[in-house]
C-alpha cells in the first residue's frame, strides 16, 4: 500500500522474480482535479473525518490510503475480510478454490448486480482484472497481480485464475486488495482509468454503499447499496458522510466539538496522547501492520568484508531502545518491534530480542565489533526522510542517533533529504544506512519478507542469498497452514542471525476516535487495515 508510505500515500510494487513474488519500487504522485458531481445529501447519518487524501476513484490508478477509504465502501470483491477476521471469505464469490495447483477458481454468487442496476458476471471479473494489468497504471496496483498469468471465464458465474507460481498461498489474500476491485464493463473504459465524476455518474460499482454526492478531497456523502450481497452486510447506518481535513489541527476541534462522529487517519502522537485525556472524545486502537525501519545498503555500509559489516549490523541491533523510541516519540501509538513480521499476524516472531534483546545491550554490542576487528567509534552515515513518515520523524532518528552515541561505540552523521531526491538516492546507492517504512498491502506475513529479501528485492540494498531465496519460495507455496507458519518463523531467525539486510524498529497501530455513542469502531480496527463504514452506528 503500498516502497514505503506516509499518512495517505501507499506506495508499493511486486513482480514475479526468483520466488514467487518479489518487489520493485515505484511511486505514486498525487495528481487529478477535483469535481463536485451528485445532487447531495440531507446530512443525516454519521460523519467521519480523515486528512487522507483521495488519488481516484478508479481502482486502475487507486493505490493509496485515501482511495482504499472510498472503495473499501462502495466496491465489492470476490473476497474480502469480515470486520475482526484477517482471512479472506467470500464476497461476490460464492467459493473460491485452488481447482489445480496452477489454477485458482472462483464461482459468483447468481443474481449479483452492480448500482446502476447492469449484472454483475464472470465476464465483469475477467473485465476487472484484465483491465487492471492492461493498464498497468504507474500510480495503480496492477503490480500486486504479478502471478496471475491470466484470467479466464468457465461459465457465467466462473472464473479461472491461471498463475504463474503454483499454490501461491498468498493469492487468495491479494484478491481483497486495491487490485481486486470488480468493477463495470459497460461503463469502465478497458484501456484507460474513468475520471472521478465519471464513476461516480456512472455507478459501476457493487460494494455496501454507493455515492450521493462528491466533492473531491472535500466532501463524500453515502448512502446504503440494498441489492449488496457481500460479507460485510447491510450497513448499520444508512447515510454516512467522510469530510477531509488539510491539518488533524481542525479535525480535532470538530472531532471535540461534535461536529464529526468519528475520525480515522491521522493524528499526530500528541493528539492521541490529549485525546486519551478527554472524557468527551473515545480512542481505539487496533492492529495496523506499518512497520519502520533502518535499511542497510550491504555495498556502501561501514566495515571492510561482509563479515566485519554483518558485525556492524549485530551492533547497532544491541544498541537501539526500541521501548524508548515508542513511549518517548510516539507516545505508544506503536510499539517495539523485534521482527520482521509485526506482532498480531500469524507467523510473527521477535527473533531480535532473543539474539540481541529487549534493551539496549553495550557489552554485546563492543563484542560483536572487537570480534571482526572493527576499531571504534565506527562511523555511520544515517539519513532520514523528514516529510513522508509523519512530523515525528525528525524526533525519532534524532533519539536514535543519541542512543547509537551513548554506547560511544558509533559516531553518527545524521542527514534529512526531501522525499522526491530520497527515492532517487537511495536506490542510487546515496544512503549506507535508511530510514524506510512499511504499510502492508493485505495480511499476510509474506508481505513483509518476500518484498524485502526476495532476489530484485524493492530495498535494492544488494541484499541476495539463495538460501532464503529458497525458504521465502517455501513458505509462499506451503499449502499447510501449520508447516507454513513455521517455515515463516524459521526464515526471520536465520534473517536475524545470519543475515539482519534490514533492522526493524517500531510497528504502528491502527487509531481512530469517536463520540462515545458510536458504536462499531473497534470492530473494523483490523489487520486488513479496511475501514468499514458498515459497521458504523449510533
Amino acid at each position: 500500500m503500498l516502497v514505503s508510505r506516509k499518512p495517505g500515500r501507499r506506495v508499493r510494487a511486486r513482480r514475479i522474480a526468483a520466488v514467487g513474488m518479489a518487489a520493485l519500487a515505484v511511486s505514486a504522485i498525487a495528481g487529478c482535479g477535483s469535481g463536485r458531481t451528485g445532487g447531495g445529501g440531507d446530512g443525516a447519518g454519521l460523519v467521519a473525518g480523515t486528512t487522507d487524501k483521495i488519488f481516484s476513484l478508479d481502482p486502475a490508478a487507486a493505490y493509496d490510503n485515501g482511495s482504499l477509504l472510498v472503495e473499501t465502501q462502495i466496491y465489492s470483491y470476490l473476497l474480502n475480510f469480515a470486520p475482526g477476521d484477517a482471512t479472506p471469505k467470500p464476497d461476490a464469490a460464492e467459493k473460491c478454490e485452488f481447482s489445480s495447483p496452477m489454477v485458482y477458481t472462483c464461482k459468483l454468487k447468481s443474481g449479483l448486480k452492480f448500482a446502476n442496476g447492469n449484472p454483475l458476471t464472470a465476464k465483469s471479473v475477467k473485465f476487472s482484472f484484465d483491465r487492471m494489468l492492461g493498464i498497468n497504471d504507474p500510480n495503480g496496483p496492477a503490480s500486486l497481480l504479478g502471478n496471475l498469468e491470466k484470467t479466464e471465464i468457465a461459465d457465467d458465474l466462473t472464473v479461472n485464475f491461471t498463475l504463474k507460481v503454483a499454490n501461491d498461498q498468498t493469492f487468495p489474500a491479494i484478491l481483497p486488495t486495491q487490485a481486486g476491485p470488480i468493477v463495470d464493463e459497460k461503463v469502465f473504459p478497458a484501456n484507460k482509468v474513468l475520471p472521478d465524476e465519471d464513476v461516480v455518474k456512472g455507478k459501476g460499482y457493487s460494494g455496501p454503499y454507493t455515492i450521493a454526492s462528491y466533492d473531491k478531497n472535500k466532501l463524500v456523502e453515502y448512502k446504503a447499496f440494498p441489492d449488496y450481497k457481500g460479507i460485510l452486510g447491510t450497513p448499520k447506518t444508512s447515510q454516512v458522510s467522510t469530510k477531509y481535513y488539510a491539518t488533524s489541527d481542525n479535525m480535532k476541534l470538530d472531532l471535540q466539538s461534535g461536529a464529526l462522529d468519528v475520525a480515522y487517519r491521522s493524528f499526530t502522537p500528541t493528539d492521541i496522547e490529549s485525546l486519551r485525556k478527554d472524557s468527551k472524545v473515545k480512542v481505539a486502537d487496533g492492529p495496523g501492520g506499518e512497520l519502520r525501519y533502518i535499511v542497510f545498503n550491504l555495498n556502501t555500509m561501514p566495515g571492510g568484508t561482509p563479515e566485519q559489516k554483518l558485525a556492524v549490523r549485530k551492533a547497532i541491533a544491541s544498541s537501539i531502545d526500541r521501548p524508548a523510541l515508542a513511549e518517548g516519540v510516539y507516545k505508544n501509538t506503536y510499539q517495539p518491534a523485534y521482527g520482521f513480521v509485526p506482532q498480531g499476524m500469524p507467523g510473527a516472531a521477535e527473533p531480535l530480542k532473543d539474539l540481541y534483546g529487549a534493551k539496549p545491550n553495550k557489552d554485546a554490542a563492543a563484542k560483536f565489533l572487537s570480534g571482526a576487528g572493527i576499531a571504534t567509534p565506527v562511523e555511520l552515515n544515517l539519513q532520514y526522510n523528514p516529510d513522508h513518515y509523519g512530523s515525528s520523524s525528525s524526533e525519532e532518528y534524532a533519539a536514535i542517533k543519541s542512543q547509537l552515541e551513548s554506547t560511544g561505540l558509533f559516531k553518527v552523521n545524521l542527514q534529512s533529504t526531501e522525499w522526491v531526491t530520497y527515492q532517487k538516492e537511495r536506490a542510487r546507492d546515496g544512503y549506507p544506512l535508511y530510514h524506510f517504512g512499511w504499510f502492508p498491502d493485505y495480511p499476510d506475513a509474506d508481505d513483509y519478507l518476500t518484498p524485502f529479501f526476495a532476489p530484485n528485492n524493492f530495498l535494492q540494498s544488494h541484499f541476495e542469498e539463495p538460501k532464503i531465496t529458497s525458504q521465502l519460495t517455501a513458505e509462499t507455496t506451503e499449502q499447510d497452514k501449520s508447516k507454513r507458519i513455521k517455515l515463516i518463523e524459521d526464515v526471520q531467525k536465520d534473517l536475524a542471525q545470519n543475515y539482519l539486510p534490514t533492522l526493524p524498529l517500531l510497528s504502528g497501530k491502527q487509531i481512530a476516535v469517536s463520540n462515545p455513542s458510536v458504536q462499531g469502531v473497534s470492530d473494523t480496527l483490523d489487520a486488513s487495515f479496511k475501514f468499514r463504514y458498515t459497521v458504523l452506528s449510533k
